[in-house]
């Protein structure tokens, strides 16, 4: 059975666009990747002290289980150079399963849809480019609902014109 799942992109060392580009291209491995959205340049959160990051969303349709997925997503981090040091910290790529079609999972290290999609700017804006009538399977609303909501307050803008927001650490 296919299902269409939305993975999160985030890359803020190295040729960030490159990274991100190759990501997608790896995912296209797992599925077939349906739709991308506009890079965008975000602040860090958490860990501030890091340049900042592109970030973008891809729209993949898959048969892989939720747990399958996850292991090829982790296989492609490593395969870029994503090294686990620093909690939300430097990363090559980043690669997070916001949502698996209307699927809900709550795992120790697998929770669909994503813990903190609805609190993230750099994961709603995207998304809601792709898709702004999905709705949030826990929450119940749609993603744009949830964009119109949200609280944080990091920056997150297109970046084709290759400006990136200052570091705020």
């Amino acid at each position: 059975m296919t299902t269409i799942a939305y993975i999160g992109l985030g890359s803020n060392l190295g040729d960030k666009k490159r990274n991100c580009r190759r990501a997608i291209e790896l995912l296209s491995g797992l599925g077939r990747v349906t739709n991308v959205s506009t890079f965008y340049c975000t602040e860090p959160v958490g860990y501030r002290d890091q340049e900042t990051f592109i970030n973008a969303v891809a729209e993949i349709e898959t048969e892989l289980a939720p747990r399958e997925l996850l292991t090829f997503c982790h296989g492609i981090e490593a395969q870029l150079g994503r090294m686990r040091d620093i909690r939300w910290g430097p990363r090559t790529i980043d690669l997070d399963i916001l949502l698996y079609g209307d699927s809900t999972m709550h795992e120790a290290d697998l929770v669909i849809p994503h813990l903190r999609l609805a609190t993230r700017g750099f994961a709603l804006v995207p998304l809601v480019e792709l898709a702004p009538q999905v709705v949030h399977p826990v929450l119940h609303k749609t993603m744009k609902h949830l964009l119109h909501e949200l609280k944080d307050t990091h920056a997150v803008k297109k970046c084709d014109a290759g400006d990136e927001p200052k570091s705020a650490g």
